[in-house]
């Protein structure tokens, strides 16, 4: 009985950081101009050098990587709230890495989001000066003392992600912004080929920090990451409808009769209500797709990697059970759903052997 219970405390033993409402200290020196770490608006006069007021570095010291992984980890728990409560179910080691990964891809994605006030062209060059930053860094060149930079300088001889994955979800988080006025999408091979590079990438990203047996794992965590974003689609349906942006595929909505003015005027009609289950359906598909992948991941990352899929899959139960209400509400897995879901998910994984 000593090994299950092992593995039991030490999947548990992370949830402690949940409760722990106290940021982390942050003592890096704040440079003067937008990029700075707490923040990702740009203006007209900075946006063509991101990294002015930051010194460049080589090898950067103990505190300052302290501290970038104290950034980054107060970044996913600002701003991912249920990716972070898995990760407390990762060794210790691993999650740094993890939150250093996920802070880049925050930076970006707010890069673009934020500034819709500033040109495609000028947010298209300073998300170019992020890559030739991470080009430098790993060509063991100077780069800019940004604590994500320092953070992922830090980890990569441990965890060797591929340049042309952060390379490559920086295009695909540029697609936004190059689509200037609606958005849409013909196809569900348009929306794949998006979600595979703002979603996915992650996924091939993380799994080096996660680990894996074999190199199919990799199409798991791709089929993953399309859930995820499928996931975020659906739950943001409204909110995205303000933006005069429609993710889901235009295909699909003349398939079920749902027109553009009755999710752009929030109607939940018959026909959008049985369009959202095909989606959900969708997605679904793919979250069982990516879980047969699970036992190639190392043991110790598996649970953590079980517990994101069927947390972020709550979500879409969240949906059903309001009526798919995806216009006056927010779905989400509130954090009493997710503390409940631990104990029996750990249960039904060490059943099915996912730890040895």
């Amino acid at each position: 009985m000593l090994t299950p219970v092992c593995s039991l405390y030490h999947s548990l033993s992370g949830f402690r950081d949940v409760f722990d409402t106290q940021a982390p200290p942050i003592t890096l020196s704040e440079p003067k101009l937008f990029c700075h770490p707490m923040s990702t608006s740009i203006d007209h006069a900075t946006a063509f050098e991101p990294f002015a007021g930051y010194t460049w570095i080589q090898e950067p010291d103990p505190a300052s990587i302290t501290a970038a992984y104290a950034y980054c980890r107060n970044v996913i728990r600002t701003h991912a709230k249920s990716f972070y409560f898995c990760t407390q179910t990762l060794p210790k080691h691993k999650r740094p890495a993890i939150y250093a990964i996920y802070a880049l891809c925050r930076q970006i994605d707010d890069l673009v989001d934020v500034n819709r006030h500033v040109s495609p062209g000028g947010i298209a060059l300073a998300v170019e000066a992020w890559s030739e930053a991470l080009r430098s860094l790993y060509a063991r060149h100077p780069f800019p003392a940004h604590p994500i930079l320092i953070a992922w300088h830090d980890f990569l001889p441990h965890f060797p992600v591929k340049l042309e994955h952060p390379l490559e979800l920086m295009q695909g988080c540029l697609m936004d912004a190059r689509l200037e006025g609606p958005v849409r999408f013909s196809c569900f091979d348009e929306l794949y080929t998006y979600a595979y590079r703002v979603a996915s990438l992650v996924g091939l990203m993380t799994i080096e920090v996660f680990g894996y047996s074999d190199p199919t794992a990799l199409q798991y965590a791709v089929a993953l990451g399309i859930a995820f974003q499928l996931t975020n689609i659906l739950r943001d349906v409204g909110e995205d409808a303000r933006r005069n942006r429609i993710y889901l595929p235009l295909e699909d909505m003349q398939r079920f009769g749902c027109t553009e003015d009755m999710i752009l005027h929030g109607r939940l009609t018959p026909e959008l209500v049985a369009l959202l289950k095909f989606e959900i359906c969708r997605a679904r598909d793919f979250y069982r797709e990516a879980e047969c992948g699970i036992r190639l991941l190392s043991p110790d990352s598996r649970f953590t990697v079980l517990l994101s899929s069927r947390l972020y899959g709550g979500i879409l139960r969240d949906i059903e059970r309001h009526g798919y209400d995806v216009f006056s509400r927010r779905a989400h897995v509130p954090l009493a759903a997710k503390l409940w879901a631990v104990l029996p998910l750990w249960v039904e994984a060490r059943w099915a052997g996912l730890f040895t």
